[in-house]
């Protein structure tokens, strides 16, 4: 099964800015270029998160673009999402799998090759690993791993990895560089001036980077 692992995923999380719905973020950032959208909300009444993941789901589904879930399988099968992203205290990626199906993309965060392993083996379908930056948009963030680790993380999978956690568009290179599929952002998008804006320098640079390595014969 072909599933589309895009390669710049874009968290709409609100709990840094309030300007912006989760639909309009999801908007923004689809326009800009991500080909992945991640609802992300960490508090607030399940209703009103079903509700805001619905009318964002929708617009995703408008765009042609995936729509996952953070943490929550509850709203991500009632809002029919193409998926869901774990973290190692969330649901477990196998029982995911077991009641989300074969088609359903489930990704996972990891922290070290082992995570990352046991995540593969449970039948994730891409690896969220970091933080490979310093970071600020996360309570309690694991320690740093840098773009070494990333590399050896990169190494071991047979599934694709995104690089999370601080990541820059000046950042993208390097973590291209180290075998990442792609990048996953949050504040950098979402608390910009113009959304849509940012979206793009990640999305172009992204773009060049692929392709320069492409022509290489390295990715």
């Amino acid at each position: 099964m072909n599933k589309r692992i895009g390669r710049f995923h874009v968290l709409t999380d609100p709990r840094f800015q309030q300007r912006f719905g989760h639909a309009e973020l999801a908007r923004l950032a689809a326009e800009g270029g991500a080909d992945t959208i991640q609802f992300r909300q960490k508090s607030g009444s399940v209703r009103d998160m079903l509700e805001e993941a619905k009318h964002a789901a929708a617009v995703c589904r408008e765009r042609d673009v995936p729509f996952l879930v953070n943490d929550r399988l509850d709203v991500a099968l009632a809002c029919r999402a193409d998926g869901i992203h774990l973290g190692q205290q969330d649901f477990p990626v196998r029982e995911a799998r077991r009641i989300m199906g074969p088609e359903a993309i489930i990704g996972g965060t990891a922290t070290t090759v082992e995570e990352a392993l046991a995540m593969q083996e449970a039948g994730a379908d891409y690896i969220g690993f970091g933080p490979v930056f310093p970071t600020t948009s996360k309570d309690n963030p694991a320690p740093v791993k840098g773009v070494t680790n990333l590399a050896c993380v990169c190494a071991a999978m047979r599934i694709p990895v995104i690089a999370i956690a601080g990541i820059s568009v000046e950042r993208v290179k390097p973590v291209i560089r180290a075998g990442a599929h792609g990048v996953a952002v949050m504040t950098a998008v979402t608390t910009a001036e113009n959304p849509a804006r940012a979206a793009r320098a990640f999305r172009e640079e992204l773009d060049v980077v692929i392709a320069g390595y492409s022509d290489q014969n390295i990715l």
